[in-house]
């Protein structure tokens, strides 16, 4: 890649020798470095994860899509981590809420852009995607499931995988040892049985658990975030290689609204037009759905989670930065939700993180007004917005949408 300064450079002189035109319009120095920084083509390779040792190891990455898509890894037989994460919906699942055994108070998040955040979930409770990759196999309202089940299907469907990977599994056949059917959390019928278990069985559980979270996470790491028409026509400014594209009169000024007037850039910036920060933005809460503290919740799970990058089940306990130097117990976390990746947002409604806006209208509407937070202090000020310009963001949000994948190429 040329150099950021040259690329700026050759930018800067195509647009002031164009001139501002409905198909290209004059961008400054500055706008253009803040453009270049919302560009994928700056999105590197995913971050290393040391707490996982088969991160990218293409033997674990293919033993989690299989357990990515298996059902039998819920109580009813129904769900599975694909059931709500959907492909051909940006990985997310078209609902306000979670559905899976049962109904959950959160929004589903895409997966694909997960990979570059340190925290995950809407309050950042698990600090890496094996850990995410959990919690909703326990939670009775998404899997239903417990780890001593999920120890028993992989023992049953994927021995030869996991033991190649990882080394034996425990042998479970003595079922006084071994329920069939224990985890420390969810129903009382499981935590009596997990309590019933010597602390090295329990240990033994734990880390066939660990790995479960650790094989779905290398997958995870495959999937990719994909371009769209703003990184086209982010191609044409830069003179890139590859497709490049147009936008029109409106998307144009909405951009330019995104990364000025209406400050969407503060947060949503990077090539994912994520911070992967928390912010408090004064979203409604729902009189249906039980009280939320977001982040201020959080964080502590995060730091109280035996499988954090710090706990036993970690394979790098001493490269953990993120939970060492985290903030605990600032008036911002109240009411603070991840601010999620724009990535084919307009292909994923309804908004917010428990589908309080069901239009990017309605989400556009919102910021422009900014009403004070429910609870702890918005972070966001009135913009007072116009008709025109409102619909301007709306119409860039859209450029945002990604390519569709790739058919596969006929054997």
């Amino acid at each position: 890649m040329k150099p950021f300064r040259i690329i700026i450079g050759a930018a800067l002189a195509t647009s002031l020798a164009l001139g501002a035109t409905a198909a290209q319009p004059t961008w400054s120095a500055a706008d253009l470095k803040t453009l270049h920084g919302l560009w994928i083509g700056e999105l590197g390779p995913p971050p290393p994860d040391p707490s996982n040792r088969v991160a990218d190891n293409a033997a674990a990455a293919a033993l989690g899509g299989m357990l990515f898509s298996d059902k039998r890894l819920s109580a009813n037989g129904q769900v599975s981590c694909a059931s709500c994460h959907q492909p051909d919906r940006a990985f997310t699942d078209a609902l306000p809420t979670g559905h899976g055994v049962g109904v959950g108070n959160r929004r589903t998040m895409p997966i694909a852009p997960a990979v570059y955040s340190p925290w995950q979930f809407w309050d950042g409770r698990a600090d890496s995607l094996w850990s995410q990759a959990l919690g909703p196999v326990e939670n009775p309202v998404e899997h239903g499931f417990t780890r001593l089940e999920v120890a028993r299907r992989l023992a049953a469907q994927y021995r030869d995988a996991y033991e190649s990977l990882f080394g034996p599994l425990p042998d479970m056949t003595d079922h006084g040892r071994f329920p069939l059917r224990a985890a420390p959390v969810g129903a009382a019928d499981a935590r009596a049985a997990w309590a019933g278990m010597t602390a090295d069985d329990q240990v033994s559980v734990n880390r066939v658990y660990a790995n479960f979270g650790k094989a779905i996470a290398a997958f995870e790491r495959t999937l990719k975030v994909r371009p769209g028409r703003f990184d086209d026509y982010l191609a044409r400014v830069f003179a890139a290689p590859g497709p490049q594209a147009r936008l029109s009169s409106d998307e144009l000024a909405g951009l330019r609204l995104f990364i000025g007037k209406g400050q969407c850039a503060t947060c949503h910036n990077g090539p994912l037009l994520s911070n992967n920060g928390f912010a408090n933005t004064g979203v409604p809460a729902r009189s249906d759905l039980p009280t939320d503290p977001g982040r201020a919740v959080g964080v502590r799970a995060a730091l109280t989670d035996p499988f954090n990058c710090k706990g036993a089940y970690s394979d790098a306990p001493n490269r953990c930065d993120e939970l060492e130097f985290v903030v605990v117990d600032s008036p911002a976390q109240v009411r603070a939700y991840k601010v999620p990746s724009l990535r084919g947002v307009a292909q994923r409604a309804p908004y917010m993180h428990a589908g309080q806006f069901s239009s990017l209208e309605q989400v556009v509407d919102h910021y422009s007004h900014a009403p004070a937070a429910p609870d702890g202090t918005s972070e966001i000020k009135p913009l007072d917005l116009t008709a025109d310009e409102r619909r301007q963001i709306v119409a860039f949000l859209r450029t945002l949408d990604e390519r569709p994948a790739p058919s596969p190429k006929p054997r």
